[in-house]
């Protein structure tokens, strides 16, 4: 069974290590505690498409303490960045180059360093404040309040119709691609309501039987894609032009065509490290074990 991208790390995370200021030394001092290489948010890679790391060293600057990788400690610094949204589409070339593992690594580290830099000031009283927690938290400077990062949930589906599914593009997409249709799951909102009201703004497909198939963190910037399939009650469409270029129904056929890259597919596929790609391997994978 096809698994998701940026997940499969395969990392001990050793949150009980958090807080421990002592131990945290202990670890940076370890002959095997590596530090992960960024060019700002991007993953830098050998020539042979792996991660690079660095011995720690002497390295004074502020750190995020990955997790255990075995016995070696993993840590990541904590980049300052101005410039936020513009750089998910240029690092895909990079992804399509890296093991799952390393970009599951990776990702981390991005979502954190996100996650940092979009949170500098308190959000209760404004005043500054700085990272704690190995990394995983920020304490206000005036009131003490505790900010710990958050992940966004969206909801990426499927709706399917007689043995077709509905596949989507936006405008942005590169020339030909379609994928799944997406969208934020709302406040008070629960995982199917959300499917079932994205596919009604954005298609207005009306859908019943939602049914989760998996999930992915994606760090652009930090966000749980979390894939369903839904019946769809007709395969009539009405567009929202805001959002959607163009939308289709596929078959079975037309899917299993443009996952293997045929020039003659119908669409592009979704590249293989996002969940869309996964959720049509999985409706593939589900209609032959029928």
């Amino acid at each position: 069974m096809t698994a998701p991208g940026f997940t499969g790390a395969g990392i001990d995370r050793a949150d009980q290590l958090r807080l421990d200021e002592t131990a945290l030394r202990v670890l940076a001092q370890h002959e095997g505690a590596r530090l992960l290489r960024l060019a700002e948010l991007d993953p830098v890679l050998d020539e042979e498409g792996r991660l690079l790391w660095s011995p720690l060293g002497e390295e004074a600057a502020d750190l995020i303490f990955l997790g255990m990788d075995g016995d070696a400690p993993l840590f990541a610094p904590l980049v300052a960045v101005e410039a936020f949204g513009q750089r998910a589409w240029s690092v895909f070339r990079l992804l399509a180059l890296m093991a799952p593992r390393d970009a599951a690594i990776w990702g981390a580290a991005r979502s954190l360093n996100e996650w940092h830099n979009r949170h500098r000031y308190c959000g209760i009283c404004g005043a500054p404040n700085g990272p704690f927690r190995a990394g995983w938290g920020r304490r206000c400077t005036g009131c003490g309040a505790e900010h710990f990062p958050r992940v966004d949930p969206v909801v990426i589906m499927l709706a399917e119709h007689e043995g077709r599914v509905l596949v989507a593009r936006q405008p942005q997409y590169p020339q030909g691609r379609y994928s799944a249709l997406a969208g934020f799951v709302e406040p008070g909102e629960s995982i199917e309501e959300a499917v079932a009201r994205e596919l009604i703004e954005e298609a207005g497909t009306a859908v019943d039987n939602v049914r989760y198939v998996a999930s992915q963190p994606w760090p652009f910037p930090g966000s749980l894609m979390i894939a369903c399939l839904a019946d769809a009650r007709s395969d009539a469409l009405v567009l929202d032009r805001n959002e959607l270029e163009d939308a289709m129904w596929v078959d079975r056929a037309g899917v299993t065509a443009a996952l293997a890259g045929d020039p003659d597919a119908p669409f592009l596929a979704p590249p293989p490290f996002a969940i869309a790609n996964t959720l049509l391997r999985r409706w593939i994978e589900e209609e032959e074990g029928e």
